[in-house]
């Protein structure tokens, strides 16, 4: 009888991890008529990074590709591989909430 029921405890507990995982967000911006509004739904994509973006866009024309996207100034490797999944240069903007960005620890481990 006790192994049916830490069976049960033990199904219920990766049943409950499985329903608490992050889902992955769904959708894309438009790098080229995504508003400063829609591109902020971005990872670390703040109001002065977008209109960074916009302004861009206006000065040099549409994004022939999403890669051209590092050209902006703020947004180097690290930033546009973040963003890479998240952004279209076609096509409508269907990302409708803020992607968070996950923390990465900066605490220094001990040896």
């Amino acid at each position: 009888m006790s192994k049916a029921i830490t069976l049960a405890v033990v199904l219920a507990l990766v049943a409950g991890s499985t329903l608490a995982a992050p889902v992955a967000p769904t959708g894309q911006v438009n790098i080229n008529t995504a508003s400063v509004q829609e591109l902020q739904l971005l990872p670390r994509v703040g109001p002065a990074l977008a209109k960074r973006i916009v302004d861009f866009r206006a000065t040099n024309g549409l994004f022939k590709a999403p890669e051209e996207l590092a050209r902006v100034k703020g947004i180097g490797e690290k930033s546009f591989a973040r963003l890479q999944p998240l952004v279209s240069v076609s096509g409508t903007t269907t990302l409708k909430e803020k992607v968070k960005s996950p923390r990465t620890s900066t605490a220094k481990k001990q040896s």
